[in-house]
């Protein structure tokens, strides 16, 4: 899930398991309560939400409609790099850190999915939003799929990227390694780049080890939300890359529960789903989220009149 330059050997294996395992990761179960920060954060555009019992990080850059931004597993708002900036430069971006990533500080209860899908709906409505566009990547498209389905009267238009919706829709050899992750792996993961983010911004460096731990404990959790996704109500857009950890049938599979091709679209466009679909090519499920055409892709959707509510 992050970007930059990936680990060699044998912590590959660990880090790819730890990439997958934080996307699905659906009930865990925590036995320590983590102390939340108190008050603002450190940057002037960050603020703390107390919702659910946890208390929140988000940052707000630029203006106009709104637009929650959930980044991947064991990530970060920074992992989105210079997508971030672009797609502010025509909407409110509201930057979230999801429970025990960045600095929100985890709780003393399961990371799971749907219960941040449910952080994800109380902020908005602790912001004063009628409804906000939502856009996620992988673990971060978990939860807005999860918010879609669960709070569908907060979500405009929903942007999900490299995200699977079945478990059995990732390669087996990702599936093999997801074994792998589990707390003993701690240390070594300490040389990869989602540790350096997680030591430089985590209000309890220390919880590094607890977090990979109940990420490890979520992978065991099966999981389909084929039927939750043929009630989303939100305008989609589907994206994935065309080497990511699942094939690009997964995503083409997503597409037509929510509609999509079904029939041709029309000389005139009026046979056009609702819903999008966008298979970049040559990106991997680690570098679609800070590579530019996600920005160029995710902007076209949302400022298409079409796609509007």
């Amino acid at each position: 899930m992050y970007s930059a330059t990936r680990p060699t050997g044998s912590s590959t294996n660990i880090a790819t398991g730890i990439v997958v395992a934080a996307t699905i990761a659906i009930a865990a179960t925590a036995h320590a309560q983590a102390k939340p920060p108190a008050g603002d954060a450190i940057k002037g555009n960050g603020h703390y939400a107390d919702v659910n019992g946890i208390k929140l990080y988000y940052e707000i850059h630029g203006s106009g409609k709104p637009l929650v931004l959930l980044h991947g597993g064991l990530g970060a708002i920074e992992m989105f790099g210079p997508n971030l900036p672009a797609l502010a430069k025509g909407r409110q971006v509201i930057a979230v850190d999801l429970q025990g990533h960045g600095r929100t500080a985890d709780i003393d209860r399961p990371l799971s999915i749907p219960l941040m899908a449910d952080d994800i709906a109380a902020l908005i409505t602790h912001l004063g939003l009628q409804r906000s566009d939502v856009m996620g990547y992988s673990l971060g498209g978990g939860v807005a799929l999860q918010t879609a389905i669960r709070h569908p009267e907060v979500v405009d238009r929903l942007v999900l990227v490299s995200t699977p919706f079945r478990r059995n829709g990732f390669y087996p050899d990702i599936l093999a390694q997801q074994g792998q992750v589990t707390a003993a792996a701690a240390e070594a993961m300490k040389q990869t780049p989602m540790y350096q983010m997680y030591s430089a911004l985590a209000p309890r460096p220390q919880d590094w080890g607890r977090l990979l731990g109940k990420i490890g404990e979520a992978m065991k959790e099966d999981f389909d939300l084929t039927n939750g996704i043929k009630g989303i109500k939100a305008t989609t857009l589907v994206v994935a890359g065309d080497a990511d950890i699942f094939p690009p049938a997964h995503a083409v599979e997503m597409f037509g529960l929510l509609g999509g091709g079904q029939r041709d679209g029309g000389w005139d466009g009026s046979g056009r789903p609702k819903s999008r679909l966008a298979i970049l090519p040559g990106l991997t499920h680690y570098t679609i989220g800070s590579d530019p055409a996600l920005a160029a892709t995710a902007i076209a959707f949302l400022d298409d009149a079409a796609t509007s509510r």
